[in-house]
């Protein structure tokens, strides 16, 4: 907000965000003066390229487009580029033309370069390749150990010793998937007091060695799971 006044002094904002926004009521007040027209700009986190529809919007921008890229999760480069792709929805919704303005350290990087040219089957193509010389889903299933603790040595102990464990049981049964990724610190590695660690099985089924392995209590198990 801040910045914005300084390079247009006089123009009136208004800032869409948790903070400012914490309940559903609140969300919607802010929301309603701006399609109103009492401010000329909004400024917010993700929530605004979340399917707006005010016609009078033509310029939107997103700030550090690719900071999203830099999580360690396989699905990273699909959610920017489905952000920006969304992002991008929200200008010329009304009679007059309408522009997005990208600012990224990664323009070279497929997933804002194409959604800069909202070319879907483009992304697709890329990202589907990509995932296929990984060994990531669609062409492999994934399954997600998770150990948390409020000890950081316990919890990465724990985390080490469950490793061991199922590296010996799939040599033990003969087995050559699922692969055994980790153990690491899992993303964020604390969370309200507890450490977490994780291991990530892949594979055809990572189920059968799963199902071989001594699992000690504690662990969180996630098939398939939605986000890393």
């Amino acid at each position: 907000v801040k910045t914005v006044e300084e390079l247009s002094p006089g123009t009136s904002i208004l800032r869409w965000d948790r903070d400012v926004a914490a309940t559903s009521d609140a969300y919607e007040a802010v929301l309603e003066r701006f399609a109103r027209g009492e401010a000329q700009v909004l400024v917010g986190t993700q929530m605004v390229a979340k399917g707006l529809h005010i016609p009078s919007v033509t310029l939107v921008g997103a700030i550090l487009a690719d900071i999203g890229l830099h999580l360690p999760d396989f699905r990273a480069g699909e959610r920017v580029f489905q952000l920006l792709c969304q992002m991008a929805g929200r200008a010329g919704r009304g009679e007059k033309q309408g522009t997005a303005i990208i600012q990224t350290y990664r323009p070279d990087h497929y997933a804002v370069a194409l959604a800069a040219q909202q070319d879907y089957p483009a992304f697709y193509e890329q990202e589907v390749a990509f995932r296929n010389t990984q060994r990531l889903p669609p062409f492999s299933r994934l399954m997600w150990l998770l150990f948390t603790h409020t000890n950081a040595a316990k919890c990465q102990q724990e985390a080490e010793h469950l490793g061991r464990a199922l590296r010996y049981q799939r040599q033990v049964w003969g087995l050559t998937e699922p692969d055994v990724l980790g153990p690491a610190p899992a993303y964020p590695n604390r969370v309200r007091g507890r450490y977490r660690w994780q291991i990530i099985l892949r594979g055809p089924d990572p189920r059968l060695l799963l199902e071989k392995a001594d699992m000690p209590p504690g662990w969180i198990v996630d098939v398939d799971p939605a986000s890393l």
